[in-house]
This record gives C-alpha cells, sequence and structure tokens, in this order.
C-alpha cells in the first residue's frame, strides 16, 4: 500500500531528518572526518527505516512529490538569481575547460556502461540507461528517457533500470565527493582543517556582498523582512517562468527539464532587473532561501528514496553500477583535478563533479558545502560547478545520448 504524506507532514519529516543528520554528523566521527553531508546521513537512516517498514508491513511511504518538487526548483531558480554576467564572465577559461573534460566524461561514462552492459549479457543500450542517462541525468532524466528506450528501441526494464540506478547514483554521489576530496586535500597538502572554533567564530560574522552565495551555509546572513518578500516575489516568478516554458517547449526541439529553465529564468531575471531597470539585488536573502531549499530538497528525495529497488538489481547491473563509481573516482582524481591545476579548488570541484556527475547538481552543493566548512571556501568551484552541472552538462547529455543511439540504436 502506497502512502503519501501531506505538505505538512512532509516538511516535518523534512526537518526532523535534518536534524538527525545533524546529530548524527556530531556523534559519529567517522561522518565528519569524511565529509558526509547532513543530509545524506539524516536522509539514508529514514530511507532504511521506510525499507524496512516496505519489507515487513508492505507499506511504502513518500513525501509530498509537488512539495519536493517546488524545492528542487527554489534551488536552481536561486541559482540563477545568484548568477549576474560579471560572475558568469568570473568563470571564464576555467569554465570552459571544466565544461569540455567533462563532456569528455560523459563520452566515457556511456563508453563503459556500453561495454560492461554487453560484457554482462545486457543489452548493449542498456549502459546508457545506466549511464548518463541515470547519473549524469539523474532520476528525471531516467523517468523521461525510459519509456523512450522499452518502446522505440526494445530495451525491456530500462525504465526501472534506469530509476533503480539513478537512485544509486543519488546516494553514491552523496558518499564519495566529500572523502574524494578530503584524499586530494591531504594527499597533495592544499589545505589544513579549520578548527572547531574558528568554524564557529566565522559562522558569527555575517557574509558579505562580494562572498559568493551557497558556499558557507551556516555563516550569517542580514536580512529584512521587507528583502524576504521581495526575493520570494522574485522566486515565485522564476518557477512560474520555469512552468510555462516547460508546457510551451513539450514534445519540442527546445524541450529541457523544468529546472534547467527556473535555472534560466533566474539568470534572466536578475540582470533584467540589475542592467535595464536598476534594481537592487539581495544576494543574501537569495542565500538563504536557496540553502533552505537545497536542504529540505535533498532530505526528501534521499528519505524516499526505494532503497528495494536497488536490492531487487541483478548481479550483471549491480557490476556495471560498481564499474561506473570506479570511472568516475579515476576520473576526477587524475583527470578533472589535474586539467583544473591541481590545487584546493580542483580538490573542491572534485567533490562537485561526483555530486552531478553520479546524482544530480544538489548533491554536487552538498559535498562541497561539506568540505569548505572544513578546509576554508572555494569562490571557484562555487562559481563552475553550479553553471556547468545545473545547466550546460545537460544540454551536452542529450547531444551525446542522440549521438549514442544514431550510431547504436
Amino acid at each position: 500500500m502506497d502512502y503519501i504524506l501531506s505538505p505538512t507532514f512532509s516538511l516535518m519529516l523534512a526537518v526532523l531528518v535534518l536534524y538527525t543528520g545533524r546529530i548524527l554528523n556530531k556523534q559519529i566521527p567517522f561522518l565528519t572526518k569524511y565529509n558526509i553531508p547532513e543530509p545524506v546521513a539524516g536522509g539514508l537512516v529514514g530511507a532504511i527505516i521506510f525499507y524496512i517498514v516496505h519489507q515487513y508491513f508492505g507499506y511504502t511511504v513518500s513525501v509530498n512529490k509537488t512539495m519536493q518538487d517546488t524545492f528542487m526548483l527554489m534551488f536552481f531558480a536561486s541559482i540563477g538569481l545568484s548568477a549576474n554576467f560579471s560572475k558568469l564572465r568570473e568563470g571564464g577559461k576555467p569554465l570552459v575547460i571544466f565544461l569540455i573534460a567533462i563532456s569528455f566524461f560523459v563520452l566515457i561514462q556511456n563508453g563503459i556502461g556500453m561495454a560492461v552492459a554487453k560484457a554482462v549479457g545486457l543489452d548493449p543500450l542498456m549502459g546508457i540507461v545506466a549511464g548518463s542517462i541515470a547519473l549524469i541525468g539523474g532520476l528525471g532524466t531516467a523517468g523521461a528517457w525510459g519509456p523512450i528506450f522499452e518502446s522505440k528501441y526494445a530495451v525491456e526494464g530500462a525504465l526501472p533500470m534506469g530509476i533503480a540506478s539513478a537512485t544509486f547514483g543519488m546516494v553514491i554521489g552523496g558518499l564519495m565527493g566529500g572523502p574524494l576530496a578530503r584524499y586530494l586535500i591531504r594527499k597533495h597538502k592544499l589545505a589544513m582543517p579549520i578548527s572547531q572554533q574558528e568554524q564557529t567564530e566565522s559562522n558569527d560574522v555575517p557574509v558579505s556582498e562580494q562572498e559568493y552565495v551557497f558556499e558557507q551555509p551556516h555563516r550569517v546572513r542580514l536580512i529584512t523582512s521587507d528583502n524576504a518578500i521581495t526575493t520570494l516575489g522574485m522566486f515565485a516568478f522564476t518557477l512560474a517562468f520555469a512552468t510555462i516554458m516547460r508546457d510551451i517547449t513539450m514534445d519540442t526541439m527546445f524541450e529541457l527539464p523544468t529546472f534547467v529553465w527556473a535555472l534560466g529564468g533566474g539568470i534572466l531575471l536578475r540582470n533584467v532587473l540589475e542592467s535595464v531597470f536598476k534594481q537592487e539585488i539581495f544576494d543574501r536573502s537569495i542565500d538563504v532561501f536557496g540553502n533552505t531549499a537545497l536542504a529540505l530538497f535533498l532530505a526528501m528525495a534521499l528519505v524516499s528514496l526505494k532503497l528495494w529497488q536497488l536490492a531487487d538489481l541483478a548481479l550483471p547491473m549491480i557490476l556495471l553500477l560498481i564499474a561506473q563509481t570506479i570511472t568516475m573516482w579515476l576520473f576526477a582524481v587524475y583527470v578533472s583535478f589535474r586539467v583544473m591545476g591541481s590545487n584546493y579548488d580542483s580538490a573542491v570541484l572534485g567533490a562537485g563533479l561526483c555530486g552531478f556527475g553520479m546524482g544530480g547538481t544538489a548533491n554536487a552543493i552538498a559535498n562541497m558545502q561539506a568540505i569548505t566548512n572544513m578546509y576554508g571556501p572555494s569562490h571557484k568551484a562555487f562559481l563552475i560547478v553550479p553553471l556547468v552541472g545545473a545547466f550546460f552538462i545537460d544540454l551536452v547529455n542529450v547531444v551525446v545520448i542522440q549521438g549514442f543511439l544514431k550510431f547504436f540504436g
């Protein structure tokens, strides 16, 4: 029996999950040592509890999907609303290099997927489903492409396999990003951990206008009710724009996931207000709402994971996903880290890459926040990853998928 929580209980559950993760991170040194984000720690505990409820009592408990999606769209809208054109120019050459590197990774991810799928007796196209469709693309992309693979390319089980792979990727992407960055930082002596006292003192100092949003979510933000109301109006406009564009472009060559329209709408609104109407934008307020939406979305998404879908995966599919995990680690350590400069910023970028390369941009931001809370800020990483992970890479992924289907479909 399926039981969907009301919006009120969904929000209450998400807050409980976040506090559970916070308590676990304080009480279990392993979680802090390896920079596991609080929503991931608490969310997995909730998912395990709901797995037990499903297995022994036959109930499937889910949060309110509309509320979860709204928080996701708010997060992506906040990225767009915080990105003025001057910040886009700041990305410059490093942003282009990172995008090129990750574009090659999309090719590698699908190539590895097809090779392993064929080796273990699966349809080679299943390697694309469990490759960039599910991992780079996430749950939404897997849900969209699954029926197409089943009906047009006769790949049986593509939809459930894609959903299960995306679920796996969301978990692994949240778990491996922090340890990978920590490994690189310690191996190459790139930074020293900030003491607990320094973190507390830093958090008490309000964020300045020059500091990038999302970078240090526990830092104090000074906002007023007027700022908050204005910012909420901007979020409402951006989400409405995303919904309208999704409906207009549906089944056309311009069709994009709704969250991409939310990000693009945020960028458009921010720069029109600043450049044309000379309006002041309250970055600190955007920061507060964006970080809140991110934490609540991740908590809801992870606690709603249907772990029995992973448990039911056949051995060949498990081997395929293990191969993808190893590929991600090797690429982040030996390719991405090096081409981006082999410095602290590139280590934080590696944590972000694991997040959106295996799960999604929300995972990427959470991974990087866990690292910067421990070792200090990385402006470059928090500028590049949201733009590449939430916007550019989705466009690249569509082109790559279409190319693979043209040659192998």
